[in-house]
């Protein structure tokens, strides 16, 4: 009886995390569909920990103090993170949480494999693998077991280097050969991985541990060398590396409503990932055997070789620019977190809207620190999701748009990844500002952006710098068309 309400719970658990995932598809909605995951989440977890038991001893889950304990800790940690955390901060959280993910699926893999060590290294129990039947699930197992070990240690390790990338802790770094020693890395892994599932028994330990050690290597090689903009594409991709890997667990526990949510996370992070490839122009292999975005940083700021000079434009006069333009698209990015300054800018688009302006947002797809990062950001100040468009949709529309406001943004408007073959970033599709008629650019200096390329936009004739935090120079910009009337 218990079982049977137990794997009604999970199914009605699996439903609420379609549901929730249906519903973050909107950002209208995305609040209720998180609040339907989590107590669909939560309905799980209390129902496993009254109603589990384990089918050998029929005995339900034992230390339950320890188990509230924990889970009252994490409860209270997640909280005041959650709350305390900054926009700017949000790209670093999301990478420290997930690599947790990651980290829970490793030691599931480890503590399971324990379980059978007795059963591996005890020359009386090991002899049980003659039995073809016994070996055949034995290998299933182990190989359960190793999948999810190696992919959990990838993206705990993986995503710890990107959050230390992301604050600032982690420089970009790469070795000679880098490519190739990721491969031959992913080929020894395989090569143990193996000797763990077909071995005698006697050295599988010491092959699982080498296992867990190079894959935790892995990670860190893999991510290491990542450039600052391709850090987007490989947040995503670890993330579904932990649904994949929780969804091992899922198999290994027969758990269905685990197997659900990895497959949901999985399933939805490798998605993400290929349209972001498309963004980046970039292929899923390329991610996959490292170097990922590596290369030349291009020309240090303050050393140009383009033609042209920087022109400098004041509040008063973008202001007197944008009041009579009949069209304006604002395009964010990582310096209007820094700065936050999502609620002035939302400010600006009212108060031309007011002056019969039309106002859009272009939204590139890795603009910010992780996927969706201007969208959340934007969302925060209510702004209208309908103003927020995607490149594809926003391109044409440059070419008869008055006035461009460039918040903060720096590579996903720079011309070099079409004319630079040179260039870290060529290839890579972007915002065609350079088409308006006019282009302001805030920044708070001539600093180059996060790729470490310098941008030949700013030489343009029709580009016009607006120095300052991004802040301060919108409201600054605010009160001077308000001061129009």
């Amino acid at each position: 009886m218990e079982n049977n309400i137990l794997q009604l719970i999970y199914l009605i658990a699996s439903i609420t995390f379609i549901l929730g995932l249906k519903f973050l598809g909107n950002p209208a909605s995305a609040r209720k569909g998180n609040l339907i995951a989590a107590f669909g989440m939560g309905l799980a977890i209390f129902g496993t920990i009254f109603l589990y038991k384990n089918p050998e001893t029929d005995m339900h889950l034992q230390h339950t103090g320890f188990i509230f304990a924990a889970l009252a800790i994490g409860t209270l940690l997640g909280f005041i993170a959650a709350k305390k955390v900054q926009m700017t901060a949000m790209p670093e959280m999301v990478s420290l949480f997930n690599g947790m993910g990651g980290a829970c699926a490793m030691l599931i893999s480890i503590i399971e494999f324990q379980h059978l060590g007795n059963t591996l290294t005890n020359p009386i129990l090991s002899t049980l693998v003659i039995n073809p039947d016994f070996s055949a699930a034995l290998s299933g197992k182990l190989m359960i077991i190793i999948a999810g070990m190696v992919i959990g240690s990838v993206s705990f390790s993986g995503s710890m280097i990107a959050w230390g990338k992301l604050s600032g802790k982690v420089k970009d770094k790469s070795l000679g050969r880098q490519q190739f020693i990721n491969i031959g890395l992913l080929l020894v892994i395989l090569a143990f991985s193996y000797l763990v599932i077909a071995g005698d028994g006697a050295n599988t330990s010491l092959f699982f541990y080498l296992v867990l050690a190079l894959s935790l290597l892995y990670g860190v090689l893999f991510v290491l060398p990542i450039g600052g903009a391709d850090m987007p594409v490989v947040i995503s991709l670890l993330n579904s590396f932990t649904g994949v890997a929780a969804a091992f667990g899922g198999f290994l526990y027969d758990n269905k409503v685990m197997l659900v949510g990895g497959i949901l996370v999985g399933s939805a992070g490798t998605l993400l990932t290929i349209v972001m490839c498309k963004a980046m122009n970039r292929s899923l292999l390329n991610v996959l055997i490292g170097n990922f975005g590596g290369g030349s940083k291009g020309e240090a700021a303050g050393t140009s070789t383009f033609e042209g000079s920087i022109k400098e434009v004041t509040a008063s006069d973008a202001a007197i620019l944008m009041r009579y333009a009949k069209k304006v698209i604002i395009v964010p990015g990582y310096g209007l977190a820094v700065a936050q300054a999502q609620h002035i800018v939302h400010d600006l688009e009212l108060l031309l809207e007011e002056e019969g302006v039309e106002v859009k947002y272009a939204i590139h797809p890795v603009a910010g620190r992780m996927p969706g990062h201007m969208n959340v950001l934007l969302a925060e100040s209510n702004v209208s999701y309908d103003k927020l468009l995607e490149m594809e949709e926003i391109n044409p529309e440059f070419a008869s748009t008055d006035v461009v406001l460039v918040v903060g943004a720096n590579d996903v408007v720079n011309p070099a990844a079409k004319t630079d073959p040179s260039s870290p970033i060529y290839g890579m599709p972007i915002l065609d500002v350079e088409n308006a008629s006019n282009v302001i650019v805030n920044k708070r200096s001539m600093k180059a952006g996060y790729a470490g390329i310098e941008n030949e936009l700013f030489y343009k004739p029709k580009t016009s710098m607006l120095f300052g935090d991004a802040k301060k120079a919108l409201t600054e910009l605010v009160n001077e068309i308000k001061a129009l009337g």
